[in-house]
């Protein structure tokens, strides 16, 4: 499949999947659905993914209309919920009725969920700037992306340590990964009705609660501070320190400051040095949970982190034909682990390929030399798209494809092939 090819049909499922109502018929809202039947609702880290991708395909203004769409709906103290319902008010499943605070204007009010999701907007509204010029927009959502890392800091930073805390497996983005099952005292296994049971229980409990999050906090039912979402934190931070010295913000330093803060603290948290990753971590002691997700990479991204750890947790684990070297890299789970299931399931992120992890790596890979690697992740995602098209997750043996159809994240692969391109031309010119 050539790049063409690839561009045009990530333009084509994108309009295909797009909703646009004029704000003259009430609440206006502009977004991308990650799926048309399936996922029919605006969803953060999905908004940002689009707005990645919309620049990729040099659709600037359409990025940026989705990004000011996710945020029309920030509450006054910054809180942006993990999924804005707009006029498609019926949950997709019944439990995730229980992902909202409880409210009768939620039956008939556009409203968002009680949840969060990993703070990538810093970075795609970097990524739309950047590519358009576009100071005008900066400036008219700069103050929202303020409040919402402000509210994070505030209210999420439940330790004191810097380190955000998620109060439900479904805020990590990354839904029933393994590594929560020790945290609600499973042990990580193949996934069943009970583990069902107990992720949904989370939810109800925080329900009960009102999504009070001092009481929450108090009766720690699910309090896991997720390695990978907090490196996107810390991404995002330093994302923000650029976008302010872009307008010449005193904030720049602030911002740079607390990215080197969450950066150090995942170092001390989360690196074990015997394992060669970094973690997940619970309860009041930190306890790391030494669970093999492609999460053990994230942090190896960051300024801040070590080369030679970088290169240790890279070596140990993702060129390892055990755990997540296979044929269609990379896959959820590693394959070694007594949680890993290939195939298609209600139970997503244990097995199966998903792009974001690719797309995630693709930019270290790249910059540190690894060029080989890097187009192999480009590679891989342009094989499993030519076999079985633009869908939610794949098959890392055999490249069958799985979940929803039409799934726009699929089209992460566009930005990276823009990124590589990017950088041989850097490259050449040196």
């Amino acid at each position: 499949m050539t790049d063409e090819e690839l561009f045009k049909e990530a333009h084509h499922i994108l309009h295909e999947n797009m909703i646009n109502k004029d704000p003259k018929k009430g609440p206006g809202f502009h977004y991308t659905k990650p799926s048309t039947s399936r996922y029919p609702y605006q969803f953060f880290w999905d908004t940002c993914f689009h707005a990645f991708i919309f620049s990729a395909l040099g659709e600037h203004e359409m990025a940026q209309d989705h990004l000011l769409s996710l945020f029309s709906l920030q509450k006054e103290d910054g809180f942006v919920g993990h999924m804005i319902y707009w006029d498609r008010l019926k949950p997709g499943r019944l439990t995730d009725f229980f992902q909202s605070r409880p409210s009768i204007t939620n039956l008939y009010k556009s409203h968002m969920s009680a949840l969060i999701q990993p703070p990538l907007a810093a970075q795609a509204v970097q990524c739309v700037v950047k590519a358009s010029g576009d100071m005008g927009f900066l400036k008219q959502i700069m103050p929202k992306l303020k409040k919402q890392y402000k509210w994070l800091r505030d209210n999420r930073d439940f330790d004191g340590d810097g380190l955000l805390t998620i109060i439900s497996p479904f805020e990590s983005g990354m839904d029933w990964k393994p590594t929560y099952d020790v945290a609600l005292n499973m042990k990580p296994d193949k996934a069943d009705w009970k583990l069902f049971l107990k992720f949904v229980s989370v939810d109800f409990r925080n329900f009960l609660n009102n999504y009070n999050l001092k009481k929450i906090a108090k009766k720690r039912y699910f309090l896991v501070k997720d390695v990978g979402f907090n490196t996107i934190y810390a991404q995002n931070l330093r994302a923000m320190g650029a976008l302010c010295k872009m307008l010449n913000d005193p904030d720049e330093q602030a911002y740079r400051k607390a990215s080197d803060e969450v950066t150090q603290q995942i170092l001390k948290v989360m690196y074990n040095k015997e394992k060669a990753a970094f973690f997940d971590v619970f309860g009041k002691d930190d306890k790391q949970i030494e669970v093999l997700t492609p999460t053990i990479f994230y942090p190896v991204i960051l300024k801040g982190v070590p080369a030679e750890i970088s290169s240790e947790v890279m070596k140990r684990h993702f060129f390892n034909d055990d755990e997540f070297h296979a044929p269609f890299a990379i896959p959820s789970v590693a394959q070694n682990e007594a949680s890993f299931n290939p195939e298609e399931s209600l139970y997503i992120w244990r097995g199966p390929t998903w792009i974001v992890n690719n797309w995630f790596l693709h930019k270290f890979f790249m910059e540190r030399g690894y060029e080989e690697e890097a187009q192999k992740l480009i590679d891989s995602f342009r094989k499993l798209i030519e076999k079985s098209g633009f869908r939610e997750y794949y098959n890392p043996y055999t490249g069958e494809c799985y979940g929803a159809h039409g799934f726009t994240w699929a089209g992460l692969v566009i930005d990276m092939i823009n990124m590589e391109n990017e950088h041989k031309e850097k490259t050449t010119v040196k």
